[in-house]
Formats: structure tokens, sequence, C-alpha cells
């Protein structure tokens, strides 16, 4: 398991888990710094099958939510899959207002995420 600043990312055959270390992704700073880290694991390290788990997350930006539909366009510009998991019932109630749980697959846990490759 590598750990960088804000995330932790394994790997579990072909897939690339990341889990995000801050409870609340709120201020822009770390935003930015998680942002650069995602961006690295698709453009830098080459993975091309990521699953973000948010069993962490309690809170989530609007700016995050930026960051998240980058990323998605990175990966899918380097043909890969991006997939969402754990997501709380209050977050993810922000993805479906902001019609975002239609662009991203959303699963309820890891292991159902992890199958879906």
């Amino acid at each position: 398991m590598s750990v960088n600043r804000r995330l932790e990312t394994v790997d579990v055959g072909e897939v690339t888990v990341v889990r995000f270390v801050d409870r609340k992704i709120l201020d822009e700073s770390n935003i930015q710094q998680i942002g650069n880290e995602l961006f690295r694991l698709v453009e830098e390290e080459e993975k091309s099958k990521l699953l973000l788990n948010f069993s962490n997350v309690e809170f989530l930006s609007s700016g995050a939510l930026g960051k998240l539909i980058t990323l998605d366009k990175k990966v899918k510009a380097h043909n890969g899959v991006l997939k969402l998991s754990n997501i709380r019932p209050e977050i993810y109630e922000v993805f479906a207002i902001t019609k975002l749980n239609k662009l991203f697959d959303i699963r309820d846990d890891e292991a159902t995420a992890l199958a879906a490759f």
C-alpha cells in the first residue's frame, strides 16, 4: 500500500483502490492536493482502473466534485474506468441533485465495485 499525503492506494489485481485520508474534503488546498495525487495516478503511474472508496469521507465540497469530474475525463482519455463506492447517503444526495450519479458509476461497497470492473 502506498500512502500519499491525502490518499491511501492499494492495488487489487488490475484495479487501484483509493481511500481518502481526510474525513472532510472542504479546504481548497487539500482539494488541490487530492486532485494532483489522483491525476498523478492516471497520468504518471498509468493506472487505468480506479476505484475511489469514500468510506472515510463525511463531508465533500463542490470544489471536490469538480476535481472528480476532471479525474473522470482524464481516466476516460486514458481508456480507463473510474468507479466510486461507499458514499454516505448525505453525500450521495449531492451527487443525485447535481445529476453526477448519472456520470459516475457508484456502487454500494468496495467488493461490489471491484466485481463490476
